[in-house]
């Protein structure tokens, strides 16, 4: 069962909650719009005692039956792809390992990973969890985790994006863009600053006539300036927020329809800052939230 995935991939994590359940929709109609093939990935953790056999007064360890319990799983999801959107190209996999470590090696060689937000139970829930959080701090390709929604929330506002206006933040906003411009959503790019007022009232949008603004309302300018270039089709909205980052973006109204956040490399200084951002923004959310890596800052 451990095949070969190919790269342009997008994989989805399953274990058979419906909260993997949110995840295998937002992952299948994400493989249609991109035309990219979708596989989905169940694991079972050895550690956890899955498929272990009672035989006569021992127990033995037994891998295959544990994966073929793994893959009923991932075949499961898999026929709820073929029921969604029937020419998206899909297969069905099961891997042992814990499914953190798994995922993680997953996005090294893949180009998209898609987790729910949380996961209970056994078998069929051993994915979501820490699961989503330790995949967002630690994948080498975007990972979207499809948050839990309150079906009375708006998400009216199509798609918002931090930007921090510097050259490495760029993957961040062509992800943001390019996902704007297949879903004809609306794009917000949001660049937050922290002074003396932020610290007293709190996160709220600066007004756009307010005085002394210019600097970074010319950096938010610049730092899309190519990507409106390249995403004509793309309606924009450029805003300044007073507050710390993670609270500007965090969608406690459920507004949004995608929040997308950067995270710098996990051998970096700069990621203790930037995840700890991509985290509280993913804990605080009501919608689906991505994260994309970015280059460590430059000297």
């Amino acid at each position: 069962m451990e095949d070969e995935i190919d790269p342009h991939s997008i994989v989805v994590g399953v274990d058979g909650s419906e909260h993997a359940e949110r995840a295998v929709h937002w992952a299948t109609e994400q493989a249609h719009l991109e035309g990219r093939p979708l596989v989905l990935v169940a694991t079972v953790n050895a550690t956890a005692g899955a498929g272990w056999l009672d035989i006569g007064a021992a127990y033995t360890y037994e891998p295959r039956a544990a994966l073929e319990g793994a893959l009923a799983l991932a075949e499961e999801s898999l026929a709820l792809v073929r029921r969604i959107r029937p020419g998206v190209r899909a297969a069905a996999t099961a891997r042992l390992g814990d499914p953190r470590v798994v995922l993680v090696d997953l996005s090294r060689r893949v180009h998209l990973v898609v987790v729910g937000s949380r996961g209970r139970g056994s078998l069929r829930s051993r994915l979501l969890g820490s699961v989503s959080a330790v995949v967002v701090r630690d994948a080498e390709c975007p990972v979207v985790v499809c948050r839990p929604r309150d079906p009375t929330d708006p998400a009216d506002q199509g798609i918002l994006v931090g930007a921090d206006g510097t050259v490495e933040s760029g993957p961040v906003l062509d992800f943001a863009f390019a996902q704007a411009s297949r879903t004809d959503q609306a794009l917000t790019v949001m660049h937050t600053i922290w002074d003396e007022r932020a610290a007293a009232e709190g996160p709220e949008l600066a007004s756009a006539r307010e005085p002394g603004l210019d600097e970074p309302r010319l950096l938010l300018s610049e730092s899309v300036a190519g990507f409106r270039s390249t995403y004509p089709d793309v309606d924009v909205d450029l805003v300044l927020a007073r507050g710390l980052a993670e609270e500007c973006l965090a969608d406690t109204n459920g507004s949004w329809d995608l929040i997308v956040v950067g995270r710098h490399p996990v051998d970096t200084v700069f990621r203790l800052m930037s995840g700890a951002v991509a985290t509280a923004v993913l804990e605080g959310a009501r919608t689906t939230v991505a994260m994309v890596p970015q280059a460590a800052p430059t000297e």
